[in-house]
């Protein structure tokens, strides 16, 4: 198959390229080009800014793919003009959303299907769905959690290693017990690749994660064991986050809340699991990425958390 991916330089698609690529297919990366493309034969680039229609137009009207995965649109007005270039003549179109999109439930884990949040900020992926379901595009939609592993440009799972390999206290806000999920980029890659040819994936929603959960305290000891330590060798102090007014900093990466979503649908209906469990997964991020980054010596701000520590000392 030919075969288009919006991005494909920096996360999600480059895992997406390889697997695609090891399969057989022709891909084309469509981007700004400003992070080269992987170095691997079969895969083409179209250099091009999606958020002008105009230039997406003049760029892919005259191309033909079998497939298109859009990776990083997150604005109805980010996929629109891009759904009705292919419209009628793609085989499959593959939305990455996210799992964000849910409205909070006293009833979890999330499962597709469950009420939408029209507050969150990830309201332009749900109207996004519901767009390409209205014009009859064949698509699929994919709902992930945290996305965490090699390459991540969000500080997820390195936030955590800041603390650990320089022996600080990892500050975290409520009682820890918050239960939260994590997916490894390798294994949302591989789902997505599986949506293709499939069928029954067409017009779905598939929530794409690890299949455990973790709290907020048993993700920093999971951290931690990864990064070759003892659960015992760190200190955790929780805070209520209420007490402080950090503005636009960012005192901790994830939402204070639960969240996590059911994969059996995913599981059932693509014939995928996930191939990394929480610790395994860790441990790839830490050796491949964080250390081989040299992230270990950068200097971090760790000034947010100076602030919590006097209030709680």
């Amino acid at each position: 198959m030919r075969i288009l991916i919006m991005g494909g330089t920096r996360f999600i698609g480059v895992y997406l390229t390889q697997l695609l690529v090891k399969q057989g297919h022709e891909v084309v990366l469509f981007n700004r080009g400003n992070r080269p493309a992987p170095a691997l034969q079969g895969v083409g680039q179209i250099i091009g800014d999606r958020t002008d229609p105009t230039q997406l137009k003049a760029k892919l009207s005259q191309e033909q793919f079998d497939v298109i995965f859009d990776n990083n649109g997150r604005e109805l007005s980010d996929t629109q003009p891009l759904a009705e270039i292919f419209q009628g003549r793609v085989q499959h179109f593959v939305y990455m959303s996210s799992a964000g999109v849910y409205l909070k439930s006293d009833q979890m884990p999330h499962v597709e299907g469950d009420p939408v949040d029209p507050k969150s900020r990830h309201r332009g992926k749900h109207e996004t769905e519901a767009y390409l379901e209205q014009i009859g595009i064949p698509f699929t939609s994919i709902r992930p959690t945290y996305i965490y592993g090699p390459r991540n440009y969000n500080d997820l799972e390195a936030w955590f290693f800041d603390r650990i390999v320089r022996d600080r206290p990892i500050v975290i806000p409520g009682h820890g017990l918050h239960i939260t999920q994590l997916g490894h980029v390798k294994d949302l890659a591989q789902a997505m690749t599986q949506v293709i040819g499939n069928q029954q994936a067409i017009g779905q929603i598939y929530n794409i994660s690890g299949d455990r959960y973790v709290t907020f305290d048993g993700l920093a000891r999971a951290c931690a064991q990864a990064a070759g330590k003892s659960a015992d060798d760190i200190k955790i102090v929780h805070y209520d986050p209420k007490k402080f007014d950090f503005g636009k900093r960012k005192a901790f990466p994830m939402r204070t809340q639960h969240f996590f979503a059911s994969v059996n649908k995913a599981q059932s209906e693509l014939a995928w699991k996930p191939e990394y469990d929480l610790i395994s997964g860790l441990t790839d991020a830490f050796n491949n990425d964080y250390l081989a980054s040299g992230r270990d010596k950068a200097e971090i701000d760790f000034s947010v958390d100076e602030e919590i520590l006097q209030v709680q000392s």
